[in-house]
């Protein structure tokens, strides 16, 4: 018979002398599986579930510093735009976001970095179009996958590109230009900051809409480029626009066009290179933020949501402009589209031009 003792056990079962032995043992079976049940049903019930606490750590996110990589050295657009949007967001979020320089191979040092990192919001990086949408046709062994292995938070900035020259060509618009440069195929120079720069692919762009041959002359870094361009050695330079943006004032260089679908208010006069003779040309850079991949969907809505604020700030907007950036900030979901159509687009140029990394 089973006796159910309440002093001294829960259960306790005892077998008499008039019951068969597989009878007891049936009952003993019974007993076990119904307090195994009880048992992972309490387990179930009250332990925590993912969405609860993922809600939780996003009630208290962030409780300590954010790290910021800038897959470039101090100074550059990368790491200038990086300290405008980190400088606001940290007052926002109440903690302090230092920024992380890890440059190095066209920015895929600092992309391994934060690809190691957790995916918990407390490591973020911002990255051009360079590293993310030009390296993966750049290189055939590159070490990471942009799709894969990020998580795409939200454009920050577009980087409008701006096409000028050197006095000495007659060329004065982009008409004038593509027309010369089939006059003359293979005997205009452009150069760039080095192979696989967003300048060289512009122009290479600018190559295979206009059906020209212009020369790409790379050099190792912005200055040289800037220093053979104002000597009359090479003539033309599709540039971010502050590094050149004095000597079009002082009429070192002629601004002949810019690549965004639109002007921009830095230079309200620049025509845009597609409404100027060469129709549907668009070829700038920007940088966006990105955080490891499998981040919960909640925290990067809610990073990105903080940071689309930053950017309506007005006084962001005059600094990023100064800096001849346009402020961005579209969605998750937008921004990772937009990556993937341009990795087709700029690989279709490496591969077009046939490209290699330096």
């Amino acid at each position: 018979m089973i006796n159910i003792n309440g002093k001294n056990n829960l259960f306790s079962i005892r077998k008499t002398s008039n019951r068969s032995p597989a009878l007891f043992k049936f009952v003993t079976l019974q007993i076990r599986t119904i307090l195994s049940c009880i048992f992972y049903f309490l387990v179930f019930v009250c332990a925590p579930s993912p969405a609860f606490a993922q809600t939780q750590n996003l009630t208290t996110y962030p409780s300590k510093p954010i790290r910021l990589i800038v897959p470039f050295p101090a100074g550059g657009g990368n790491d200038v735009v990086a300290r405008v949007i980190a400088q606001k967001l940290s007052e926002r979020l109440g903690q302090p976001i230092v920024i992380d320089n890890k440059a190095g191979a066209n920015g895929i040092v600092g992309l391994q970095a934060l690809i190691a990192s957790p995916a918990d919001g407390y490591t973020l990086a911002v990255a051009s179009a360079g590293p993310i949408a030009v390296n993966p046709s750049l290189y055939e062994k590159l070490p990471y996958d942009p799709i894969k292995d990020l998580s795409s938070i939200t454009n920050l900035v577009s980087l409008p590109l701006l096409l000028v020259t050197h006095p000495s060509l007659p060329s004065k618009n982009i008409k004038d230009l593509i027309a010369l440069a089939k006059t003359k195929p293979g005997q205009l120079y452009f150069c760039s900051p080095g192979a696989g720069n967003s300048g060289h692919l512009a122009g290479e762009l600018f190559n295979s809409m206009a059906d020209v041959k212009l020369v790409h002359v790379p050099y190792k870094g912005q200055g040289p480029a800037l220093t053979d361009l104002l000597s009359g050695q090479v003539q033309m330079l599709f540039s971010s626009i502050p590094p050149v943006l004095p000597y079009v004032h002082s009429g070192q260089l002629n601004a002949l066009a810019i690549g965004n679908a639109k002007r921009i208010p830095t230079l309200p006069e620049t025509p845009t290179i597609s409404e100027s003779g060469l129709p549907g040309y668009e070829a700038y850079s920007w940088v966006g933020l990105f955080g490891p991949a499998n981040m919960p969907k909640e925290l990067v809505h809610k990073i990105n949501k903080e940071v689309i604020e930053v950017l309506k700030l007005k006084e962001v907007g005059e600094r990023l402009s100064k800096e001849g950036a346009l402020p961005v900030g579209d969605s998750p979901e937008e921004f990772s589209l937009y990556v993937k159509k341009e990795i087709l687009k700029w690989g279709a140029v490496v591969k077009s031009a046939n490209i290699k990394a330096d």
